[in-house]
């Protein structure tokens, strides 16, 4: 069932404090902490839904005009709108209209900047967290001003598909600089991890190898002008900003949310006839065929937010959960792909599912330059004898060793 906008805003941005279905257990120095069955759980319960502590749009994403509420990342665009859009056909008219849950008449922009909101809700939530510190007011749209340097800085630096966004460290010390007590969000965001290097395995973070440190500074640079805090002074620092840096790649759990993919699902609950069945089956499957051609694999808005509770889900190349956004905004459902037994382990894939077909020494190549880890899942033990060749995929990325030294920068910071 689809969250209301009143369940979304009742959820504890604590989630862990109220699963009944799980609990978070120290395990070692490398994997810190990990996610545990407290009971059985059955193939296709729905584990967990969580709020996220901050969230953003990318920003690549906005500029190619997905619209997405500021705040939950729902989709402003009613099914119909999206559909002629990514297919590129004005005149679309999609059947069972009534199976969009997109409201128009309740969208919001903030009377300051125009930022859009999908609903008063969702307006006052970002101003109670961090709207009223990040507001730009008439300045939105002057390229001088320091946010938008920095968010120019950053496409310029991250180029599609993105994996991570500088938003999301603005928001972080937005809310912090906003809220009265700062002492409970620095609590908050210290529970993620934020290592820079895996000393003992001799792996650092992809991002933040000597080639990058000139964007680096860069960015902190900016970062700094645009947002200061003496509150936040370490995240200022070098060091500090590394840190700040890694979390937000290591742990941003990405963001979908599609009103045509709801709408899909919405018309799969329907009861029809078999001849109506199979009109709108067909006419599917010819509006996704045609939005490829025109489109490609970019359907949904996108973004990335830090979720406490399933950022403590270790991965595993045969994951027992997956995460997905079902309600059109940021609310993550865990969902298990198995039973999971008491005491199990849950595990998500940090992977998606064309890195999972790879070769173990691919997937730990991938796994150890973003998340600073060797991977000992049963399916990496199992193929532990197996040579260390690099899968087709991994072939065509190592044509990059060909490239200028400005596309090889380019790759990097696209594959975060």
């Amino acid at each position: 069932m689809a969250a209301t906008i009143g369940d979304m805003f009742s959820l504890c941005v604590e989630p862990m404090k109220v699963c009944s279905y799980v609990e978070v257990r120290p395990i070692d120095k490398i994997k810190g902490k990990g996610l545990f069955a407290k009971r059985a759980i059955r193939k296709g319960d729905t584990i967990f839904v969580e709020r996220p502590l901050v969230s953003a749009q990318f920003l690549w994403n906005a500029l190619y005009k997905y619209r997405a509420c500021d705040f939950c990342l729902r989709s402003l665009e009613t099914a119909q709108e999206n559909a002629r859009r990514l297919s590129g056909n004005a005149s679309l008219l999609l059947p069972y209209p009534e199976q969009c849950s997109v409201r128009p008449e309740l969208h919001q922009a903030c009377p300051q900047c125009q930022v859009m909101y999908c609903s008063s809700e969702c307006q006052q939530a970002a101003l109670d967290q961090y709207h009223r510190a990040l507001c730009l007011g008439q300045s939105q749209e002057d390229p001088e001003h320091p946010i938008n340097k920095l968010q120019e800085a950053w496409r310029n630096m991250h180029f599609p598909p993105e994996t991570a966004s500088i938003m999301l460290m603005v928001r972080m010390v937005s809310t912090v600089k906003q809220a009265r007590d700062k002492g409970h969000w620095l609590n908050l965001f210290s529970q993620f991890c934020s290592r820079t290097a895996n000393e003992e395995e001799e792996i650092a973070h992809k991002l933040l190898g000597e080639k990058f440190q000139g964007q680096l500074a860069l960015l902190r640079n900016l970062f700094t002008t645009a947002l200061y805090d003496d509150h936040l002074n370490r995240w200022f620092t070098p060091e500090g900003f590394r840190s700040l840096f890694s979390l937000v790649g290591t742990n941003g759990q990405g963001i979908g949310t599609s009103s045509l993919s709801q709408w899909v699902h919405g018309c799969d609950t329907l009861e029809l006839s078999g001849q109506q069945r199979e009109q709108l089956d067909t006419f599917i499957d010819q509006l996704y065929k045609d939005i490829e051609k025109e489109t490609g694999d970019f359907l949904n808005c996108e973004g990335s937010g830090l979720f406490l509770l399933q950022s403590s889900c270790n991965h595993s190349c045969v994951p027992n959960a997956e995460a997905s956004f079902p309600d059109n905004n940021f609310l993550l459902h865990l969902t298990a792909l198995c039973d999971i037994s008491p005491g199990e382990e849950v595990c998500i894939s940090y992977l998606d599912c064309c890195q999972r077909e790879r070769s173990r020494h691919s997937r730990h190549k991938i796994l150890r330059e973003n998340y600073l880890f060797v991977c000992t899942c049963p399916r990496c033990v199992s193929q532990a004898e197996d040579p260390d060749l690099t899968s087709e995929d991994d072939e065509e990325d190592g044509d990059g060793e060909a490239e200028t030294e400005g596309d090889e920068l380019e790759d990097e910071m696209t594959d975060v």
